[in-house]
């Protein structure tokens, strides 16, 4: 797994282009003050007792504590590596990551799964606004 984190003052997407016939219509959505993983999934990710998971939510958690704030926002990127996992066991693997920052608590969410995004980001010049991640 790869990860791209970055701390934004605003997230907005608007969904343009569905690459997955399967999934639903999704609308445009914007978060303020929120942690948004750019996460790639690598085929080792979904496998039975990959350890990915569980440093995703961990390090999502770590950094929102860091900016003090309770939204994490999750989004699919399957741009940061060559090796992709399947996009059905991709999305349960984000799903599961969503339910345990839910029961921990947080303001957790999911952008549009299958689209192409149009994004609009506000992010500030500081060292912990953009972590990277290879899990």
């Amino acid at each position: 797994m790869r990860v791209l984190f970055w701390y934004c003052d605003k997230f907005a997407w608007t969904p343009t282009i569905k690459t997955l016939d399967q999934v639903p219509i999704s609308k445009p959505d914007e978060k303020n003050k929120v942690v948004v993983a750019f996460v790639h999934i690598e085929p080792k990710d979904v496998e039975q007792g990959s350890s990915s998971e569980t440093k995703l939510v961990k390090n999502a958690k770590w950094l929102a504590r860091k900016w003090d704030v309770t939204k994490i926002l999750l989004h699919s990127f399957t741009h940061l590596g060559e090796e992709k996992a399947d996009p059905d066991q991709a999305r349960l693997l984000l799903e599961r990551v969503h339910q345990r920052l839910l029961k921990a608590e947080y303001d957790a969410s999911l952008t549009a799964y299958g689209y192409y995004n149009d994004l609009i980001i506000e992010a500030p010049g500081h060292p912990l606004a953009r972590i990277y991640k290879e899990f």
